[in-house]
């Protein structure tokens, strides 16, 4: 978009009507009067944020994917304070030239455990070589010993213990070549190149999202100001998080999606600010009163924009897991500010700016006339055309779109939902390499055993139950191995007696068994072994826990809370646009058409990410058959929140041209007109920040950003286009409607011009 403040002479444009004295307007008058104040305070609290908010990632949490008191946290909580004991954290692959039974070899992997065993923080080390050369924890081919250690704390301690003691051990160690892997080391890899990807991501769609905004507006100036105000963004983004984390547990992987959603909407709103000022000087009003009138206007609309995707945003508060939780806690708050640099920060760097906003006019580089690269609103443009040609033939239009929108949609009838693991590093990760190695060269899954805790239970006076109760679990489909107090059994037969290992599953009370399988934790038949194992006859009270049993308590919580999630997001919708339209039909418009959009996105990732398709378009990953349970529903949730973001701001000059002529195609083709480019661009904008995510060597960073920019581009095109003006000509009148009662109760509470 062109410099509008120019205005063809042989036009002039008409008298502007006053702008109100209150409200809005007035504070945009305010911030117009005090803008060194604003801008000054704005400066002071940048300069104490970068050095507050810059070493945010280091201080948020990994973990909270568990859900509180269930099944398998009770059971791996137990595990961790009453046995100091369970599944291990760190697996470390110690590969050998020769064979690991070798005098040479056997000595340095001994004093290597041995080592491990002594440093602080470490519960338990214990290896092939100090448990009387488990077969188990020998590779195939005999050159490889495994070496397992479980460290005491919480998730946060469990790291910093870990970030310590990986150093000293992977590497050279005699004769003996370390690989580190495990639940820790996974986790702690994804966190490192998802920082990595995230500083490479912003370096990528800095210079793009400049680009876009020259585009759109022409002017270095008028596209530099919501650049500043989106890196206002970005830097307090950091600051809440480090703020919320003082209050909350916060995931450190609300860093990646705050961010990008914190820039991506700051500039958008941005964007509306800066095209209504300028519209509103070419109209011919004063610096001051055109930013009234476009904080009036836009920046009430900027605020029921956040508002709308603040609520879509709280619907991850019903899940017991702070995974989810910090993303909905960190999430609102960014929109928040992005909101507040919108509406207060950029009037005030408007008012300094006055009708500078459109020096620097980069359009003159390239034609003769700057004055004709105005994109003017007040004609029949492109999105104006578009839509009376989908208003001639609705239906047709709407169906075919629909049809496509249904025919992506459809892999997600078959969507399977697993949890993250080794395989979604990259391939030339250590901890993925380490992975593949016990994949291939080792028969059963050492590192990730399920933990049968019989938490009550005398094990000395009932040693023959706990014996005949491991004998039972032994002989299950998938299970190889249980040891126990008592020792350890195969195919319902003791294979080992008990030796000075089996201490670790006694205590003052309550023993527990460690039930290694053959399968992929996080796999169906993993889950299944799951339900199997709670499904047996138990001598006492019994908790399962172990990898895959998080898993299923999670599926299953994930389940039970996806209802209200789902009730939040639709009734807040209704009641908002309600509130904004005084129309009952277009808020229950909007959900369908989100939930029509957001379909065909899940079907697309269903097909990629999940079948392993186009991976040459989105860069390499390891498909593994599943999605990321986590994923879609964040991508959920702030897809539909975006998608109502552009709702508004089309809504909001739609209505307003219907409340000026009565002519609901007239208002809906200018409506279109008026935003169309904008919400075009606003889009681009967005999907440029969030596709420098596929740039991402960790799946689900890359799963996030591809997905969101999808359901960005297709709701900005195909839903507001095309399916939004086809709609709402086949409604006709009716999108207007509301019950009497309802409409009396719009004119008392409902948002008015």
């Amino acid at each position: 978009m062109g410099s509008q403040s120019t205005v063809s002479s042989e036009t002039p444009p008409k008298a502007p009507p006053p702008v109100s004295p209150r409200g809005l307007a007035a504070l945009g008058r305010w911030l117009a009067r005090r803008r060194l104040l604003v801008l000054l305070l704005t400066l002071a609290a940048l300069i104490v944020a970068v050095p507050f908010g810059s070493d945010v990632e280091s201080r948020l949490s990994e973990g909270g994917i568990t859900v509180p008191a269930s099944e398998s946290a009770r059971a791996d909580e137990l595990l961790n304070t009453r046995f100091e004991s369970g599944s291990p954290h760190l697996v470390f692959v110690a590969a050998a030239q020769s064979s690991v039974d070798g005098p040479e070899v056997a000595d340095a992997a001994t004093a290597l455990t041995e080592r491990l065993a002594k440093e602080p923080d470490v519960v338990q080390a214990a290896s092939y070589w100090t448990l009387d050369k488990a077969p188990t924890l020998r590779s195939k081919d005999g050159k490889t010993g495994l070496i397992m250690v479980r460290l005491a704390g919480d998730e946060d301690q469990i790291r910093k213990a870990a970030a310590r003691i990986l150093p000293q051990v992977v590497g050279e160690q005699g004769p003996l070549k370390v690989t580190a892997t495990g639940v820790t080391a996974v986790r702690m890899e994804v966190e490192r190149l998802s920082e990595e990807d995230l500083n490479r991501a912003e370096l990528l769609s800095g210079p793009l999202v400049l680009i876009i905004l020259l585009l759109v507006f022409g002017s270095v100036v008028a596209a530099s100001a919501p650049l500043a105000v989106g890196i206002f963004a970005v830097i307090g983004s950091f600051v809440i998080l480090r703020l919320l984390d003082m209050v909350v547990q916060v995931s450190v992987f609300a860093v990646n999606i705050t961010t990008a959603l914190g820039l991506g909407l700051a500039i958008d709103y941005s964007l509306f600010i800066v095209t209504r000022y300028r519209e509103e000087l070419a109209r011919g009003r004063t610096v001051h009163e055109a930013i009234a009138e476009s904080v009036r206007t836009s920046g009430r609309t900027v605020l029921f924009s956040a508002l709308t995707v603040a609520v879509s945003l709280s619907a991850m508060l019903v899940f017991p897991m702070y995974h989810l939780r910090s993303f909905a806690y960190s999430g609102i708050a960014v929109v928040l500010l992005a909101a507040f640099g919108s509406v207060v920060v950029l009037p005030a760097l408007l008012a300094v700016l006055g009708h500078r906003i459109d020096s620097l006019n980069v359009r003159r580089l390239f034609r003769r006339n700057a004055k004709v690269a105005a994109a003017r609103t007040d004609t029949e443009g492109f999105w104006h055309k578009l839509a009376m040609a989908v208003m001639r033939r609705p239906l047709p239009f709407a169906l075919t779109v629909a049809a496509v929108l249904v025919a992506l949609g459809l892999p997600f009838m078959r969507a399977e939902f697993g949890d993250s693991d080794d395989r979604v590093l990259p391939a030339s990760s250590p901890a993925y390499q380490g992975a593949q190695v016990l994949r291939e060269e080792f028969d059963n899954r050492e590192g990730s055993p399920l933990n049968v805790v019989l938490p009550d239970i005398d094990p000395v006076a009932n040693a023959y139950k706990v014996t005949d109760y491991a004998k039972q679990l032994s002989t299950v489909p998938g299970i190889t191995r249980v040891d126990a107090l008592t020792g350890s059994y195969s195919e319902g037969a003791e294979v080992a007696p008990p030796g000075p290992a089996s201490e670790r599953f006694k205590a003052g009370e309550g023993t527990w068994l460690s039930v290694v399988s053959d399968t992929e934790p996080y796999s169906e038949r993993g889950m299944d072994l799951v339900d199997t194992l709670r499904a047996q006859p138990a001598p006492d009270d019994v908790l399962v826990g172990g990898q895959a049993a998080l898993l299923v308590d999670s599926k299953a919580t994930i389940g039970d809370k996806l209802p209200w999630t789902l009730g939040i997001i639709a009734l807040s919708t209704i009641v908002l646009l309600f509130l904004f339209t005084g129309s009952l039909l277009i808020p229950l418009k909007a959900i369908v058409l989100n939930l029509l959009s957001l379909t065909a996105t899940f079907g697309a990732m269903v097909y990629i990410f999940q079948d392993g398709n186009l991976r040459w378009l989105v860069g390499d990953f390891t498909p593994t058959g599943m999605l990321d349970i986590d994923t879609p529903i964040l991508m959920f949730c702030v897809a539909f929140g975006l998608s109502m973001d552009y709702e508004v701001f089309l809504l909001s000059r739609i209505k307003e041209e219907y409340h000026r002529t009565g002519d609901n195609v007239s208002a809906v083709a200018w409506g279109l007109q008026r935003t169309g480019r904008l919400v075009t661009a606003a889009a681009a904008l967005i999907a440029t920040v969030l596709l420098s995510f596929a740039t991402s060597s960790v799946t689900p960073l890359k799963l996030l950003g591809v997905g969101l920019a999808l359901a960005v581009i297709v709701d900005a095109t195909l839903v507001r286009g095309i399916l939004v003006p086809a709609f709402m000509r086949l409604a006709g009148r009716a999108n207007w409607w509301a019950p009497k009662p309802l409409a009396r109760l719009h004119k008392r509470i409902g948002l008015h011009d």
